[in-house]
């Protein structure tokens, strides 16, 4: 989804959001205590990770309508939440949302989103395993993304709002992966190492994401792949 991470297409809004990060740096909203200022770095990477969820929530809602899973329609409730909690800490941080109409799909300011988006699109109506490697394709990319992302943070909560988005990626990542290997299907990471994909899809499915809790004992992620995290 990127070349050196930081988008291409808002970069117009960066110097922006940095003066008005700056500004609010001072007082937090509503409980009187002074923020540390973010990086250009953070203040990037949190602008960019609000319209990345959106384009996975985007892209699961209309892989539901034309393929009637379940799987898509789960965790395109699950990225409304990821992106909810981004949009928190835009708003706490004093931040450019860089996501107007939420209602409104397919809407990006970052133009290498908009285009890969309607690239997804493509591939995901040809058929309904081409939907599901759509989905494994976002997820591994979110992967890598927030692992950037959380490398270049030094705030405990946009840190802690990452490692609840990580955890969700890779159980909608061993969702999509149960999905096509149900349906006969077979899938070739392309973004992830096969070392960290085996890693991920080989281990059970994460409970309670961002509540530090351990893996799911109970049998191999794969079995349950209707993705709900």
């Amino acid at each position: 989804m990127k070349t050196n991470y930081v988008p291409a297409g808002i970069s117009a809004l960066i110097t922006t959001i940095c003066l008005t990060a700056s500004l609010n740096a001072l007082a937090a909203p509503g409980d009187g205590i002074a923020l540390k200022p973010l990086s250009n770095d953070e203040v990037a990477d949190l602008v960019f990770m609000r319209e990345e969820e959106k384009l996975a929530r985007d892209s699961y809602l209309l892989l539901s309508e034309k393929w009637g899973l379940m799987i898509f329609a789960n965790i395109a409730n699950a990225e409304q939440r990821h992106m909810a909690a981004i949009e928190n800490l835009i708003v706490k941080y004093g931040l450019t949302d860089p996501v107007g109409d939420e209602s409104l799909r397919g809407n990006f300011v970052d133009q290498e989103l908009a285009v890969l988006f309607e690239d997804l699109m493509t591939l995901g109506n040809e058929s309904m395993m081409d939907g599901l490697v759509v989905g494994a394709m976002i997820e591994e990319t979110d992967i890598e993304d927030i692992q950037i992302a959380i490398n270049r943070t030094g705030h405990a909560d946009i840190l802690g709002a990452y490692e609840n988005l990580l955890c969700g990626s890779r159980n909608h990542l061993r969702a999509f992966i149960g999905q096509i290997e149900l349906n006969g299907g077979a899938y070739t990471p392309i973004v992830l190492t096969a070392e960290e994909f085996s890693d991920i899809v080989n281990t059970p499915t994460e409970r309670a994401c961002g509540a530090k809790a351990g893996p799911d004992k109970k049998g191999p992620a794969k079995l349950r792949a209707n993705g709900r995290n």
